[in-house]
């Protein structure tokens, strides 16, 4: 046994987390690839055929209250807060991440114009995930905006008294590296604009402080590191304060403050619930409220230390494996700025990730030299780690 196959054999014996493994569908692959797609939680399957042959076969319509159907998407909302700093009735879950960032948009610059209409430009992280620039460009459009891209780091030379919102990522979905959510917000608020945060790649695997740090509005998926399932409902984050005045652009029945009274004009309703839409998809919600029992006990400061230590090992492991100059880490060394995941540019990297998966350890390739590796905490242990850097080295040779 190699001195760094020791050390994780050790790591992982001294980890508080690693009984929280037993709770997920495993085999022996090394997956790393949670960043995409959470593994499943073994609660779900039952949960969901419950919901199937039960309350579906049997009670039928009577589950929407019986079952509680009608209140899940506030009450899984509930659920996912604390994960990302948030008291309860913040946070509503339901429809997709594209949706969720187009209503939160296009609110934050109504919520702009109500102090200021001449305020038309939307910010906009010009390193996001496509789709996110796309929705914002069609937000700007919308709401007769001009839409401005840059970096991150560019953003407060860039705001104005014309920005209304700012959209950005809390992690780079290609490289992970953490940007700094408080200092932006608080530049944003400064400038008089309101802050849309995209949380797709931080909730579930590091502390966001939503209410601690005064964000305006947030997005983010659950089928990453909260293990929802694929495609299972995103959720939106309005602000206590703000949500009396957020206005969607997005208005249906379930967002009603009647939503049984059918009228034709429309009132929205009081909290949370202004952030839905319409029919929730109940075989998903309920699915992910299976999945976040996980995380019952669990505290995300825990989590995140977990995921700094188990990044900063596979780096080692990288080093002393790989050999030099094969692979660049474009991922920042620096805790502060590293979310959960490692990025390695590699000249062939698509062929590289096909040979690792071959060999039982599985991350992802993006276009067109990076090879990306998800560490999520509550099932990735400090041996699956060693082993998929020595693997890595192997069919890098």
């Amino acid at each position: 046994m190699s001195e760094l196959a020791a050390r994780a054999e050790k790591l992982d014996g001294l980890d508080e987390l690693a009984p929280r493994r037993d709770e997920f569908v495993l085999d022996d692959v090394v997956y790393l690839d949670g960043n995409s797609l959470g593994a499943l939680p073994a609660a779900v399957p039952g949960r969901v055929a419950d919901v199937v042959r039960r309350q579906w076969g049997e009670l039928r319509i009577r589950s929407w209250t019986e079952g509680g159907w009608w209140t899940a998407p506030e009450r899984i909302g509930d659920r996912i807060a604390p994960l990302v700093g948030a008291a309860a009735g913040q946070v509503v879950a339901g429809d997709s991440t594209s949706v969720n960032v187009f209503k939160a948009v296009v609110g934050a610059v109504r919520l702009a114009r109500l102090a200021d209409p001449a305020r038309d430009e939307i910010v906009v992280d010009a390193t996001t995930f496509p789709t996110d620039g796309y929705i914002a460009g069609s937000a700007a459009r919308m709401t007769g905006c001009t839409l401005r891209p840059v970096t991150p780091s560019e953003v407060p030379g860039a705001l104005g008294d014309r920005t209304a919102a700012v959209l950005l990522n809390h992690v780079d979905y290609r490289t992970g590296r953490l940007h700094d959510l408080p200092s932006l917000t608080a530049a944003v608020h400064a400038a008089g604009a309101y802050a849309v945060w995209d949380l797709c790649h931080s909730a579930g695997a590091l502390p966001v402080g939503l209410d601690r740090h005064g964000v305006d509005l947030a997005v983010g998926c659950t089928y990453k590191y909260l293990n929802g399932g694929p495609g299972s409902p995103a959720f939106l984050y309005v602000r206590a304060d703000l949500q009396d005045r957020f206005d969607s652009p997005l208005p249906g029945w379930n967002s009603h403050a009647e939503p049984f009274g059918m009228r034709p004009g429309y009132e929205p309703a009081a909290g949370a619930v202004r952030g839905r839409v319409g029919t929730p998809d109940i075989l998903s919600m309920l699915a992910l409220e299976a999945a976040l029992e996980v995380w019952d006990g669990v505290a995300v400061d825990a989590v995140r230390a977990k995921s700094l230590a188990l990044t900063d090992f596979f780096l080692e492991c990288v080093e002393e494996y790989v050999p030099e100059g094969r692979v660049v880490c474009v991922t920042p060394r620096a805790h502060a700025e590293r979310g959960s995941q490692i990025a390695l540019r590699c000249p062939d990297a698509g062929a590289v990730m096909e040979r690792l998966i071959e060999r039982g350890v599985v991350g992802d390739f993006r276009h067109p030299d990076v090879l990306r590796f998800g560490f999520t905490p509550l099932y990735v242990g400090f041996a699956d780690v060693e082993r998929a850097a020595r693997v890595l080295a192997e069919v890098l040779v």
